[in-house]
């Protein structure tokens, strides 16, 4: 099958593009899965340069514009050292077309989502297991996952389309499920047009909550048609954009220099959540201001048990639409990476498998 290995740490070198990979056999509880598309996540290139070594400080357009293998860098998502190669990708729609002992025959031809952290319910946290990161991945004609992860979808959208929806999508909807966002909050959303970013705006105005977004003024017109009310530039410094009102919580992918001022827009008892610090993973904290006005700092990776089953009915009930910025064929990995990096566009960019 045609895949692509990531062979080591460091830049673009260390992708492979093969034709010549067996294709994996689905073990007990396990089911095959034809690849149709994946997408491309800030997590791709942060494991691929290391960033998320404890040593490695920069934000990751810093660290991705290394070219040649970090030999500083040795961790992956959960503290582990990845083993070599890796078939990264942490999106996956596809179809069932093989499954390993106990899982039912009918599975086969069911059409899928791949719920991209594998964690058997009720199991600890540290069970987790991350797709495209711990175990092989997306970026392959076949992939296996164990069936529990595998979610039957339903709908007439495309695997482009729908390959858009498992990382960022889940990410987001975990964060909101995490700090409890309901109709009349006010919520404000870093990183705005990114992946994670833009789910969380359409699904914060999903659930009824008023939305302010944070992203550079060229893409503030397309955040405000998926239900931003205000944008701010990333610029700019929140407190004075909101004019003396204070936020109910932080949806926060960003991190970085601007974090202070995102903590003292929150309200007292306000909530913070956090999933990615791509503008820089250390940020100072005055514990006074954490302890004095009760807030609420949550951490957010492994997903709650009922988030991505719940982000499969509002895809197959029509309540949040994809947003595919670009695609391109598997063997241009490079090329949709660099463009990713840029980031210039609103959305996902998804790689066609099949």
């Amino acid at each position: 099958m045609r895949a692509v290995l990531m062979t080591g740490f460091g830049g673009f070198e260390q992708l492979s593009v093969r034709n010549d990979i067996a294709v994996p056999v689905p073990h007990t509880g396990e089911v095959l899965i034809r690849v149709g598309a994946a997408a491309v996540n800030n997590t791709d290139i942060n494991t691929r340069i290391g960033w998320y070594a404890k040593d490695v400080l920069e934000p990751t357009p810093v660290g991705a514009a290394f070219e040649t293998p970090s030999a500083r860098t040795d961790v992956g998502w959960s503290g582990n050292v990845p083993a070599f190669p890796r078939i990264q990708g942490a999106d996956a729609c596809g179809a069932i077309v093989a499954v390993g002992p106990g899982v039912a025959l009918d599975r086969v031809g069911e059409r899928v989502l791949v719920e991209p952290v594998f964690r058997a319910r009720d199991a600890p946290l540290e069970s987790a297991v991350y797709f495209g990161s711990e175990v092989d991945g997306a970026f392959a004609t076949f992939t296996r996952v164990p069936s529990a992860h595998a979610h039957c979808v339903n709908s007439p959208l495309s695997d482009d389309a729908l390959a858009s929806f498992p990382c960022s999508y889940s990410a987001a909807e975990n964060m909101i499920h995490r700090t409890a966002i309901s109709a009349g909050d006010l919520v404000l959303i870093t990183g705005a047009s990114g992946g994670v970013g833009s789910a969380a705006v359409q699904l914060c105005h999903r659930r009824g909550a008023e939305v302010i977004g944070i992203a550079s003024p060229d893409k503030h017109d397309a955040l405000r048609a998926l239900g931003a009310t205000q944008m701010i530039g990333r610029d700019v410094d929140p407190s004075d954009a909101l004019a003396g009102r204070r936020v109910d919580a932080v949806i926060d992918v960003v991190g970085g220099a601007q974090w202070p001022k995102l903590i003292d827009a929150l309200r007292p008892g306000g909530r913070y959540a956090v999933a990615g610090a791509i503008g820089g993973p250390m940020v100072p904290l005055d514990l006074r201001v954490m302890y004095l006005r009760d807030l609420h700092l949550i951490g957010c990776t492994v997903l709650d048990p009922e988030v991505f089953a719940n982000l499969v009915g509002y895809i197959e009930r029509g309540e949040i639409e994809p947003l595919v910025a670009a695609t391109f064929d598997l063997e241009q990995i490079v090329d949709a990476q660099r463009l990713f990096l840029t980031k210039q566009h609103v959305g996902k960019i998804v790689l066609r498998c099949g």
